[in-house]
């Protein structure tokens, strides 16, 4: 269990630095486009490369499709709530969709982790660094967005140390049923983490790096996918 504990922080810790870095300097909208679009093409190796591969390789395509439909629904259905609700108190929603993708990508991600652990599985350097890869530009993003809207600092620290605890606690509530779950469950989990990041990456991380970086998002995307996918690779 203490090793899950430490995973578990370790794997959500860039959640939380993200978003205090995000607090600590101001960021040029360019830079800014650049960072999302580079963890943007790290979430892609990350679907292809972990979540997509890893859950056909467990338990066939039927559990893993089911995952994703579910990941891909439950992503939308909180991004129209999102939408709604900007709407309403006339603000952005585009931080705030940010760090429901984090939320719904992580938590199952980190359960697969936990249940990986539980079942003797070794955790290597190389998918730390990858998971930071991608974690920390999504937090500097979705932070960046959230303070320009007018979000307080504090509601900004308080909501990524919300993800990051949430993402945490997730790696110990999989080791812990670890022993009552199976290779369906794992391959869903898997697939509800890519479905939700396929819909956020499309709908609302690109399309905010494009608007930003312009010419420049498209090598930051390839340059992020090429880091992670070599580091998901040699892992």
């Amino acid at each position: 269990m203490g090793g899950a504990i430490l995973w578990g922080a370790v794997a959500a810790a860039p959640l939380f630095v993200g978003a205090v870095l995000a607090l600590l300097r101001k960021w040029p909208p360019k830079w800014l486009g650049i960072v999302l679009g580079f963890g943007a093409g790290a979430l892609m190796a990350s679907i292809a490369f972990e979540l997509w591969e890893e859950g056909l390789d467990l338990a066939g395509p039927i559990p893993l499709v089911l995952g994703v439909a579910a990941g891909a629904i439950s992503y939308y259905i909180a991004d129209r709530i999102l939408d709604a609700r900007a709407a309403k108190e006339k603000e952005q929603a585009g931080g705030g969709q940010l760090a429901v993708g984090a939320l719904l990508d992580g938590i199952p991600e980190q359960l697969v982790l936990g249940i990986g652990l539980a079942s003797g599985e070794p955790v290597s350097i190389a998918l730390v660094v990858a998971i930071l890869v991608s974690n920390l530009p999504e937090s500097i993003g979705s932070a960046a967005d959230l303070l320009d809207g007018g979000m307080a600092k504090a509601r900004v620290l308080m909501l990524w140390a919300g993800v990051a605890v949430l993402c945490a606690a997730a790696t110990v509530a999989g080791f812990a049923l670890a022993s009552v779950t199976g290779d369906d469950f794992r391959s869903a989990s898997s697939g509800f983490a890519a479905g939700a990041l396929l819909v956020m990456l499309v709908d609302s991380m690109v399309p905010e790096a494009q608007s930003k970086a312009k010419e420049s998002t498209g090598l930051a995307t390839v340059l992020g996918f090429a880091l992670a996918a070599g580091l998901a690779l040699s892992s």
